[in-house]
């Protein structure tokens, strides 16, 4: 049978060069028959067999591998044998191969001394290079790559000691002469691969550990890098996206394992990378502007965050919500003694209550209303009888003063954080949009004050005033400025807990709207384009039929205006169904009494069809598909309540911290502690020269040495709360993965339990 299965192919081929002739056209290595027995004594572990195996055949190749390139030292390797690793690499001509790297991913730290041992013996620059021709591992995985992978953590310590090192991948927006290279020369696919792995060896919390004594910071870092890798390389987005969600949960797992509040306060007040010394919190300032909204989130931190919050004030938490609204109210009667003791008596005990971050949120709220109370009445004035110059209803005055309180307040915390910072939140290029059109109301006050002292028509009626008069711009500018300050209201929503998660849903939702207008502005550029003047000739034109019914013809697409403005109020369903008709006027008849109505029904068809096509493509799908995906954000939002909304009131927190203790437009006058500050300020900056200058600053301030030494303090004792944190996290993971492993084994043995019975009974059946 197995000839003639042979001498098929001859058959169909007779006559056919033998070089065409059926071969396989994969080739693979096998294993004769005493290859194989060989395979059988080590796989049992059975060193005295495998010895007197070798001795017995002479000459036998004990480098032979299978059809998977298996060899007998990785089955001795990957069985966990340490005595048959041992005698095999005691034999001439050993091929280690991949095994060191098996060994490194099974976590087998002895084997992998004894094998590392060998090799260092034979070829000592093999020891930190990945091996070429592996099966499992591709050629650029080295030892301390792979064992940082799989998070090994003494066999990385191992391997770091025997001097083995990874270079950590540039970032995905460097550019360097390198990169450069690595992209021209080398295979795509092999450099972003080797960034990959490279990312997830270097980005393990167990190598982080090793390689940083700060692993927080660092969490944040390569979060953060590999947020931009995801954006950067859409090819691996998910991959990517993972990493950056595993170092930013280990950041986590770190503060969940503090046990105290000074060691959450020691972790939240480092200064390591932060260029600013004016918060409380300086790793917490870190973590919101690293996006880590989980940390920032997390019972632990928001203990501290309160904590600063609320200060020594602790009975406003057990307040009626409303005591709590009605205390800016309240407030607003005691701003000016505030003021006046801020000024007088900076130590006293009430103004240091007052100086909290949760009495100064009050008490800016409290102006702010006061703020808000003035404009309405301003805008609120009767213009039936108004002269042709700047209201003079004596609140002009105090809004100014009140704007240039609020200018000051964005000018001090553009100085404080500085501008890049600052313009980072909306919320403050709202803030500076809004106090500019205040300025611009002002400025054209004046200049209508300018105009009125200079010519005689001060009681020019309005109606005969120009369409750019002064005094119609700053009313203008100042009605926007209203809407805008009163909308600020939002800001002090993000407190609550229902109106929060409801405000930044709608922030969610406008960046999922701005997305959408791209789609708007090209249908409609689209349309407009070819029915820009498509009814331009009809324009104007009057018909009257028989009953003596006038009919004009709509101003729809007769110009590109027109047709923007057709498109965009239908978009609403608010442009009548009657844009797209074609109305020609009467035409002579055949006696002067008559007339005739023409009809151009082919132009009024293809108008219709395109205004039709529009509204399916805007109103039914495109609005729509906005619909449901802000309706996704929205819900989004909400599957994720406490960590967006925490994240949010954090971010309020931080912002008030830094805030004065008296609000617009008290914090005009100048008081001790803002003199203090600045001149801290100050004198920081010359500090920083300085440094820059000489290298060092210790010798010119005794102040400066202190503050150095206890510097130097804090940073030994957060170093040893790390390693305790550090030891907290890997017995807490060792115990969820030896409860996982456990949980494995009982349910695999009672499936083998299940299925032996199920033989029992079937036997007993037969």
């Amino acid at each position: 049978m197995k000839g003639k299965n042979l001498d098929v192919p001859y058959k169909r081929l007779s006559g056919v060069d033998p070089s065409l002739m059926a071969r396989p056209s994969i080739l693979l290595p096998y294993l004769q028959e005493s290859e194989k027995k060989f395979f059988e004594l080590v796989a049992s572990g059975d060193v005295l067999a495998v010895k007197d195996f070798l001795e017995n055949n002479s000459g036998f190749n004990i480098n032979c591998v299978n059809f998977q390139g298996v060899s007998a030292l990785l089955i001795a390797v990957k069985n966990h044998m340490d005595s048959m690793v041992e005698y095999l690499l005691a034999q001439p001509r050993i091929d280690i191969g991949d095994c060191v790297l098996h060994a490194v991913k099974d976590n087998q730290r002895r084997i992998l001394e004894v094998l590392l041992q060998k090799i260092s013996e034979t070829a000592p620059s093999l020891e930190f290079v990945g091996v070429i021709h592996s099966t499992d591992f591709p050629d650029y995985v080295t030892p301390l790559i792979l064992a940082a992978q799989c998070g090994h953590y003494e066999i990385i310590q191992l391997l770091i000691q025997r001097g083995h090192t990874i270079d950590k991948p540039h970032p995905p927006s460097c550019r360097c002469a390198d990169c450069r290279v690595n992209l021209e020369r080398d295979d795509l696919l092999y450099v972003e691969s080797l960034k990959l792995n490279l990312y997830r060896a270097v980005s393990n919390p167990a190598y982080i550990c090793h390689s940083t004594y700060d692993p927080i910071l660092a969490a944040f870092q390569f979060a953060k890098e590999l947020k931009e890798c995801s954006d950067i390389v859409p090819e691996f987005r998910i991959a990517y996206a993972e990493l950056s969600k595993e170092i930013s949960s280990f950041a986590v797992d770190l503060i969940a394992c503090c046990r105290s509040t000074s060691e959450m306060e020691l972790i939240l007040k480092q200064t390591l990378g932060m260029t600013s010394r004016i918060y409380s919190l300086p790793r917490l300032v870190l973590a919101m502007a690293y996006k880590q909204k989980t940390f920032v989130a997390h019972p632990n931190t928001q203990q501290i965050v309160e904590a600063t919050w609320c200060g020594d004030w602790h009975e406003y938490k057990l307040k009626s919500p409303l005591v709590r609204y009605l205390l800016p109210i309240l407030r607003i009667f005691f701003l000016p003694i505030i003021a006046v003791m801020n000024l007088a008596m900076p130590n006293h005990s009430l103004t240091k209550h007052w100086s909290i971050p949760l009495n100064k949120m009050i008490s800016h709220i409290a102006g702010y209303l006061v703020f808000l109370l003035i404009i309405f009445l301003e805008s609120n004035l009767d213009k039936t009888g108004q002269k042709r110059r700047p209201p003079n209803s004596g609140l002009e005055y105090v809004i100014i003063a009140f704007v240039a309180g609020n200018i000051w307040t964005s000018c001090r915390m553009l100085l404080l954080i500085g501008p890049r910072t600052y313009f980072r939140k909306l919320w403050n290029w709202y803030a500076v949009i809004n106090n500019v059109l205040f300025i611009l109301t002002f400025l054209f006050w004046l200049a209508s004050y300018c105009d009125a002292v200079n010519n005689d028509q001060v009681d020019l009626e309005r109606k005969y005033w120009h369409y750019l008069d002064p005094l119609l711009i700053a009313e203008g500018t100042f009605a926007i400025a209203v809407i805008m300050a009163f909308l600020k209201l939002l800001f002090f929503c993000r407190l609550n807990y229902y109106l929060g998660p409801l405000q930044i849903s709608l922030g969610k939702m406008c960046a999922d709207m701005a997305k959408y207008i791209t789609i708007f502005s090209i249908i409609i550029l689209s349309f407009s384009g070819g029915l820009c003047r498509f009814y331009q000739y009809y324009d104007g034109m009057v018909q009257i039929d028989e009953n003596q019914m006038k009919t004009q013809q709509v101003s729809s697409f007769v110009d590109i205006y027109s047709t923007l403005k057709t498109f965009f109020w239908a978009i609403l369903c608010m442009t009548p169904l009657e844009s797209a008709d074609v109305i020609i006027e009467n035409l002579p008849g055949d006696t002067p009494a008559s007339t005739i109505i023409n009809k151009h029904s082919f132009t009024e068809a293809v108008g219709y069809i395109c205004f039709a096509l529009f509204e399916v493509l805007i109103v039914i799908m495109i609005v729509n598909m906005l619909i449901a995906t802000m309706s996704s954000t929205f819900q989004r939002v909400l599957d994720n309540l406490d960590v967006e909304w925490t994240f949010g009131k954090t971010d309020f927190y931080i912002e008030y911290m830094l805030h004065t203790v008296t609000p617009s437009p008290f914090n005009l006058i100048p008081t001790p502690a803002g003199v203090r500050m600045f001149m801290e300020m100050m004198s920081g900056a010359r500090t920083v020269r300085n440094v820059n200058k000489q290298g060092s600053c210790f010798q010119r301030s005794p102040c400066l040495k202190k503050e150095s030494i206890d510097k130097q303090a804090d940073q030994m004792e957060y170093l040893a709360l790390m390693s305790l944190l550090v030891q907290r996290y890997f017995r807490e993971k060792d115990e969820a993965h030896q409860a996982t492993t456990e949980m494995d084994m009982l349910r695999q043995e009672v499936h083998e339990l299940k299925v032996l019975l199920n033989d029992i009974i079937a036997e007993k059946k037969g």
